[in-house]
């Protein structure tokens, strides 16, 4: 009965153990396989995070390189401007990386001319007359300048009938368009008037009553100290100024202006001097000109045993520069 019972209790147990052993193994298999899928999704993360990391960082260096090449081209740019030749438009870069023009800087030259006259004669008469000139000036929105020089020497039968020498420079300094004020010296030699030197010099004040392309007329008024030495004596005083100027342009090719002053003592009104200037010059080429013009001075207190009135009539070319 006990081997029975041993022998039961052997076959009651094994069939059950090998019943069931297929259900523990599978089990087994399955806790195996969910530690492995685990590892397996785990080291998939891993790879995941280590790839985009990857893609993140050559991200960065992508845009970082697009900001060098902006910047390398921003340099390119500066080059081209530093290269521009001087007085033109030149490139320029704004805010937002877009190109501008930059407006060249206005510029104010000095307008030159030289003037030169020559009259011969030959025969029942012999005469020389000769004259030069040179005037330059500038003018700027807020000053003007003005300076010229000039000779004029004439003889005729062998006696000298013009010999003299001028100079005058003149400021304007602006305060509106029309209105300014100014300095202004003159000096004058004339040998044949006996006039050895006169000398002024003074401020005053001027209006542009016209002021456009085409006709400018001022008007000025002023003081001044005059130095000369007429008929051998020396003499000295403060003198008065009233002037006008007048020029008018025809187009491009011709012009016609006209200057009138009168400069008494303050002290001694019938002592005065008045200088003149009338003429026209038309344009023969872009730098040469014809022209024509009419000088009056007088004194109204001439040296000794000589004339008030000295008049010229003048033909000549004048070169622009």
């Amino acid at each position: 009965m006990s081997f029975n019972r041993q022998i039961g209790w052997k076959n009651a147990v094994f069939p059950r153990f090998f019943l069931a052993a297929p259900g523990q193994i599978a089990f087994i298999f399955r806790l195996i396989y969910m530690k492995k899928t685990k590892y397996i999704a785990l080291a998939a993360l891993m790879l995941a995070a280590v790839t985009f990391t990857s893609v993140a960082q050559t991200n960065i260096i992508t845009v970082t390189n697009v900001v060098t090449v902006l910047v390398t081209n921003v340099v390119t740019i500066t080059n081209v401007v530093a290269s521009a030749p001087v007085g033109a438009p030149t490139p320029a870069v704004t805010a937002d990386g877009a190109a501008a023009t930059v407006k060249p800087v206005p510029q104010y030259p000095w307008e030159s001319s030289v003037s030169a006259g020559l009259t011969l004669t030959r025969g029942n008469s012999h005469s020389l007359l000769f004259t030069g000139d040179y005037l330059t000036a500038k003018k700027t929105p807020q000053n003007e300048y003005s300076l010229g020089l000039g000779a004029a020497y004439g003889r005729q039968d062998a006696q000298d009938t013009v010999n003299n020498y001028k100079a005058f420079a003149q400021w304007n300094h602006l305060y509106s368009a029309r209105f300014y004020d100014y300095v202004r010296a003159d000096a004058l030699r004339d040998i044949v008037a006996n006039l050895d030197y006169r000398a002024s010099v003074g401020p005053g004040l001027g209006y542009y009553l016209i002021k456009n392309d085409k006709t400018t007329f001022a008007t000025e008024a002023g003081g001044g100290m005059e130095i000369e030495h007429l008929g051998g004596k020396y003499d000295s005083f403060g003198t008065m100024r009233l002037a006008e100027r007048f020029e008018h342009k025809f187009g491009d090719r011709a012009r016609l202006w006209q200057n009138a002053e009168i400069l008494p003592q303050v002290d001694q009104l019938d002592n005065y001097v008045v200088n003149f200037e009338i003429g026209i010059e038309s344009a023969i080429s872009k730098s040469f000109s014809l022209k024509t013009y009419l000088d009056d001075s007088y004194q109204s207190i001439p040296a000794a045993g000589r004339q008030k009135n000295d008049i010229k009539l003048v033909s000549g070319i004048s070169y622009k520069f």
